[in-house]
């Protein structure tokens, strides 16, 4: 099974389809940098029971090209930020795609809108990238969320919808690593450096580009340099574990980022007995069918995070992957 539900979009409408009939507003945007916002938006008819969605699920919003009325309208699956328990409008952690592949690029649309504005919003939210279809609720382990730039977004839900539930909620299982380019791109920091301070969560924001942040005095470095075989024991540590206890016996992992860092965290945890959860990957590492999953991921795009196709890449890890499993 493959968990498809991104935050920055990939459900698109067909080029010829009807104008959408807008459903929703705007009602809030916060611009973190030029190219990264958060939108509050609040739909038209809210079901009147909540929770109506699952932290960590989709829903797509859509927009009409009225500028270019020929190219119609554009949908793209957005991951929801809010907690499923809040009584407020839904949140979304966009960033806007600089270079985009298609004609007619949301973000290209959305970045216009301001609180008044109406937009669509799908009337189903789907995804399977949730605690229950993945390890489920009463899972013990410690559960690390790996995300890179918005990738964040159903972490957000997950932990914020803890919280909702109960506000002295121990989350001391819970970690997240958040990896962006600049230190103004780690949204919600002071909302997750709260919840570390009152309930326990372990978050650390990592910044690639620290020749550019100067002032910056945190982590530094890709989300998945986490794992890194040097950085492996400071993480354990951080984690309250003995050194080599970062394991799947221990842990459960879930990346939600860029197909380049969900193949970095894949392939620096196979020496630990990470499992993944996507047959297509079980099966090129020879992993058995009855093998329980321990590392979840979403996609951004179809590609695979591994070359699967490539016996140079795939026949080194397998043989890690049989010798962890052995």
């Amino acid at each position: 099974m493959e968990l498809r539900c991104e935050s920055t979009a990939m459900i698109a409408s067909p080029p010829m389809g009807r104008p959408l009939e807008y459903n929703a507003t705007v009602v809030g945007r916060t611009d973190l940098t030029d190219t990264l916002a958060t939108f509050l938006i609040q739909p038209d008819q809210a079901p009147r029971r909540r929770p109506w969605f699952i932290a960590g699920q989709y829903c797509l919003l859509g927009l009409n090209n009225t500028e270019k009325p020929f190219l119609r309208s554009v949908r793209r699956a957005m991951s929801i930020a809010s907690a499923p328990e809040c009584d407020g409008p839904l949140e979304f952690y966009v960033r806007y795609v600089v270079k985009p592949t298609s004609q007619n690029p949301l973000t290209h649309l959305l970045w216009k809108l301001r609180a008044g504005d109406r937009i669509y919003v799908g009337a189903k939210v789907a995804g399977a990238f949730t605690i229950n279809d993945t390890i489920g609720a009463d899972d013990p382990r410690i559960r690390v969320m790996v995300a890179a730039g918005t990738g964040a977004a159903p972490f957000v839900s997950m932990i914020s919808s803890e919280v909702c539930r109960n506000p002295f909620a121990d989350l001391s299982n819970w970690v997240l690593l958040h990896g962006v380019s600049y230190p103004n791109e780690l949204g919600y920091r002071r909302q997750l450096l709260s919840l570390s301070t009152a309930n326990g969560l372990k978050y650390h924001g990592t910044v690639s580009r620290p020749s550019e942040a100067r002032d910056w005095s945190g982590d530094i470095g890709r989300v998945e340099a986490f794992f890194d075989p040097e950085r492996l024991p400071e993480f354990e540590r951080r984690l309250g574990l003995a050194a080599g206890g970062f394991t799947s016996h221990n842990a459960a992992v879930f990346v939600c980022g860029l197909t380049a860092t969900i193949g970095g965290v894949l392939v620096r945890l196979i020496d630990r007995g990470f499992v993944p959860h996507a047959k297509v990957i079980r099966d090129a590492l020879g992993v058995p069918p009855d093998m329980s999953p321990s590392l979840f991921y979403e996609l951004y795009d179809p590609a695979p995070p591994i070359d699967i196709d490539n016996p140079t890449v795939v026949e080194p890890l397998r043989a890690r992957m049989q010798r962890a499993l052995s």
